[in-house]
């Protein structure tokens, strides 16, 4: 039995997305140009969100078994090679590296028109990504993604329950109030959030098993492109730091009365918001 994809029910073909971001403890300066950050110094990683991704993709192999496959793509510089060995080494059978020159700064529809075309290439039973990206905090990617697929998304994924023939899923979301069950059908895109799973480290025998699996590099010509797609779409205009918080001072006296007269006075006289 076949889906419309082409993959057999009884094998379900895992897509996971990955994007290297820095590391949550960097400290992040804007480049004098206002063009990006200045990432000399900076540790990058994979977005947290994606390790749950990842998770959820193993344990989705392990629960089919026989020939169900994980495969990572990535949309990133040369130096993402990094963090998708990272995912190798947690458990991932191979992955897709897309990297260009002209891609310096890819939009959300330019990178979900890149990541469409690898994974139509590359065929797909689900697609498992983080619910947004730390870096930029668009969230949109895979909404793009799905449409561009035409196939259901399912977003800020808690728990997913799989069908005994990998067919549909049940997935778990948290909503104001409570929790909320979805019903899809596979293929689709779910989008995981923290509590997901417990993502595992990479461990000594998965390091090196990871550096002999394939990374398959691709470019925009190589996917069939011309030209960057949806590169007109949206752009950033410029990087601003965030301003400066205000200093704190610390009003002592003797009397609390003495002390609320003094703030007061900050307030009208210094700060003059009162």
């Amino acid at each position: 039995m076949s889906d419309r994809t082409g993959e057999r029910r009884n094998v379900l073909k895992i897509i996971v997305l990955l994007k290297r971001v820095p590391d949550t403890e960097a400290k992040i300066l804007i480049n004098q140009e206002g063009t990006g950050i200045r990432e000399d110094g900076v540790k990058f990683v994979i977005n947290p969100y994606d390790e749950y991704a990842i998770e959820e993709g193993l344990l989705m192999k392990e629960k089919i078994g026989g020939d169900s496959k994980v495969t990572v793509v990535c949309v990133g510089p040369e130096e993402a090679t990094e963090v998708i060995r990272t995912a190798l080494a947690m458990g991932a059978d191979d992955a897709v590296h897309i990297a260009d020159g002209a891609l310096s700064s890819p939009g959300p529809f330019t990178t979900a028109a890149i990541l469409a075309k690898a994974i139509r290439d590359e065929g797909f039973g689900v697609i498992f990504c983080g619910k947004q990206a730390i870096d930029d905090d668009m969230a949109q990617v895979h909404c793009i993604l799905a449409e561009m697929l035409d196939v259901p998304q399912v977003s800020v994924a808690t728990t997913f329950e799989l069908s005994g023939d990998a067919t549909k899923a049940i997935v778990g979301r948290r909503i104001e109030g409570g929790d909320e069950k979805v019903e899809t059908s596979l293929p689709a895109v779910v989008s995981c959030d923290k509590g997901l799973n417990d993502p595992r480290y990479a461990s000594l025998p998965g390091i090196m098993k990871a550096k002999k699996k394939e990374i398959r590099k691709k470019s925009l010509a190589d996917l069939g492109f011309s030209e960057v797609p949806g590169g007109g779409r949206s752009r950033i205009l410029k990087w601003l730091p965030l301003p400066k918080g205000g200093e704190c001072r610390m009003i002592e006296a003797e009397e609390t009365s003495d002390a609320v007269r003094e703030l007061v006075r900050l307030l009208r006289e210094e700060a003059k918001v009162i």
